[in-house]
């Protein structure tokens, strides 16, 4: 999770320290939720955690109470079905007292207000890591189906450390292998950075996921540690260092000076951050958009976003390199993080200056009392024949679809209605 290993402005340290202090003190007050259910809707507890369902024939989606994570989600349910998104490891080990709220139910996607590790104060304001919206308890606000099919779920969530409200609503629709995803931000005046949190499962077999990403204008390493040793830590990747090419991306050390960050998993035994930024101009007024093919599996998961809203996608790369507590040296899992924010820093070092925002790329969104503001996603998977390799661009040029086209030259065609990141109907 990008906000392992988030760090202040200046003098960094462990992110698992910032998780002690943050996260501890509010975690029961933030798991005491903020109401009850509608009995009408599908409810099940999954790997620990009570979860609501939305389902329809090609897709399945449970999401957390606590937290709002989103996962399990199934996808090809008539074909060969597949869950692309992590699962933590110690989900069903009921540990008590984690360092911080957010790994509770730690999985899949998840939205977070404020993005990042939160540990300095603003403005007299102490968030928790990834902000209530990712460790606080949702309230079920309807479960409803238009006419069309399009089934919604529709949560809500009060903030009491920056007053306000975030409404949730997650939608499948027909014969669409995807997620849409809206969160309504009402109040929580001021600058804030934001984004979401979706995070894959990594195989065994290193190598076999392939990542690529729409155009970017800058790619940059964590500007600060972001894996600690002395608190059981270890990365691979330099300290802001900037590149091209995810398959050149400096390292530590001087043999190999680059390593590879468009294939994985790889590199056992560390933790790492890096982030890129959309370049907007060569999008030609479409999506961002993010892909991972899972070859040995045989499916391409995506996601697609306004590059206004959301211009950063923040890589966390953990392969077993955490050895706290409830880490282990177990974890491994790929987050895809697409966002407003300043790497996994948090709320202070996003809304002050930076070294992204001295390139005029933005880090922090700034929320009206008096005009919500909409954050609109899509995440959707597909199987793939055998040779598609990774995607090498998407095509955005026929309404209602999507094609993903890969090295090797081959197409899938996946309906989504794309134009939803920019506030058209699913």
């Amino acid at each position: 999770m990008t906000a392992i290993g988030s760090r202040t402005n200046r003098g960094r340290r462990s992110f698992a320290g910032a998780f002690t202090q943050a996260g501890v003190t509010l975690m029961a007050m933030l798991a005491a939720g903020q109401g009850g259910a509608n009995e009408a809707a599908v409810e099940r507890e999954i790997h620990a955690q009570p979860s609501w369902i939305l389902a329809n024939d090609d897709v399945e989606v449970a999401v957390t109470k606590l937290g709002g994570h989103m996962a399990p989600v199934t996808f090809d349910r008539r074909g060969r079905p597949f869950q692309p998104y992590h699962l933590s490891p110690w989900q069903d080990e009921r540990i008590p007292n984690l360092p911080a709220a957010v790994l509770v139910p730690l999985r899949g996607d998840f939205f977070c207000l404020p993005f990042g590790g939160n540990a300095a104060a603003f403005q007299g304001q102490k968030h928790v890591p990834h902000g209530e919206s990712a460790a606080a308890a949702w309230t079920l606000a309807s479960r409803s189906r238009e006419a069309d099919g399009t089934e919604t779920l529709t949560l809500t969530l009060d903030t009491k450390v920056r007053p306000g409200k975030v409404t949730k609503r997650l939608a499948v629709a027909p014969g669409q292998p995807v997620v849409y995803s809206t969160h309504v931000i009402e109040g929580f005046a001021g600058p804030a950075p934001l984004g979401h949190h979706a995070t894959l499962a990594m195989p065994e077999k290193e190598g076999v996921v392939a990542v690529s990403v729409s155009p970017f204008k800058l790619g940059m390493t964590n500007p600060g540690v972001f894996s600690d040793p002395a608190s059981g830590e270890y990365q691979a990747l330099a300290l802001g260092a900037t590149f091209t090419d995810l398959a050149r991306v400096p390292s530590l050390f001087k043999s190999p000076a680059d390593v590879d960050c468009s294939r994985f998993p790889t590199r056992r035994g560390y933790a790492d951050l890096l982030a890129v930024v959309a370049d907007k101009a060569a999008l030609g007024g479409g999506p961002a958009w993010t892909a991972a093919v899972n070859s040995a599996d045989g499916w391409v998961w995506f996601a697609l976003r306004d590059p206004d809203v959301l211009p950063t996608t923040a890589f966390w790369i953990e392969n077993r390199g955490r050895h706290g507590s409830p880490w282990n040296g177990r974890n491994s899992c790929l987050g895809l993080e697409d966002v407003c924010a300043f790497f996994a820093d948090g709320l202070v070092p996003s809304t002050q200056e930076n070294l992204l925002t001295k390139q005029g790329i933005r880090t922090a969104v700034e929320l009206d009392a008096k005009k919500p503001t909409e954050i609109r996603y899509i995440q959707g998977a597909a199987r793939v024949p055998a040779g598609f390799d990774r995607v090498k661009r998407v095509d955005f040029s026929k309404p209602g679809q999507i094609g993903l086209v890969s090295d090797s030259g081959q197409t899938v065609t996946v309906p989504v209605n794309h134009g939803f990141v920019f506030g058209k109907r699913p």
